[in-house]
């Protein structure tokens, strides 16, 4: 596989952090933020949560950069991370909002992580739609280029499970797409 000047530059920059170099984690750290932060948004639903999860991502990826011994697998080592951190974080709020489940008002709609570009109306609706699962591996196979192995790695499922999330997510998107035309 041929892998771009993006991909090489954070091969590079992991190999630096994991070496203990600062200014290479920061520079790390600002090229991942948004597309950590806009997964754990496509897990969670919430952008505070989202925001939540992904700082405590953060927080594992630096405890454990050291240990990370193929610099090609980071994308999908730190999108298994957040992705593990969603779940935690939703398991919290569901847990939360059982006990209080008589007093609780839900707000109004939420929006999306700042920065990034954002998805015509009908296909926000349509992904929107989409089961969680579905919809992380979608945003991860098709707007984060991962394949379907990295695919698999970040959200701890194997490769098949990933291949039928795939396929019925694009079932549902394109029968709303049409739908909508």
């Amino acid at each position: 596989m041929i892998r771009t000047r993006a991909q090489l530059l954070d091969d590079y920059l992991v190999a630096a952090a994991r070496t203990g170099g600062r200014k290479a984690f920061g520079l790390l750290a600002r090229r991942w933020q948004k597309r950590l932060l806009a997964h754990a948004w496509r897990l969670t639903g919430e952008v505070e949560l989202a925001r939540e999860a992904a700082q405590d991502g953060w927080i594992e990826i630096v405890r454990g950069l050291g240990r990370l011994r193929d610099d090609q697998a980071f994308a999908a080592w730190a999108y298994q991370i957040v992705s593990r951190r969603c779940a935690r974080r939703i398991g919290q709020v569901r847990r939360g909002r059982a006990l209080v489940a008589a007093i609780a008002v839900e707000t109004g709609p939420q929006a999306g992580p700042d920065g990034g570009d954002t998805p015509t109306p009908a296909l926000a609706r349509a992904l929107a739609a989409l089961p969680p699962e579905q919809r992380a591996a979608i945003a991860l196979f098709h707007l984060e280029d991962l394949s379907i192995a990295e695919t698999a790695i970040a959200l701890n499922v194997p490769a098949g499970t990933v291949k039928t999330r795939l396929m019925h997510a694009r079932r549902k998107l394109r029968a709303a797409l049409e739908g909508d035309l």
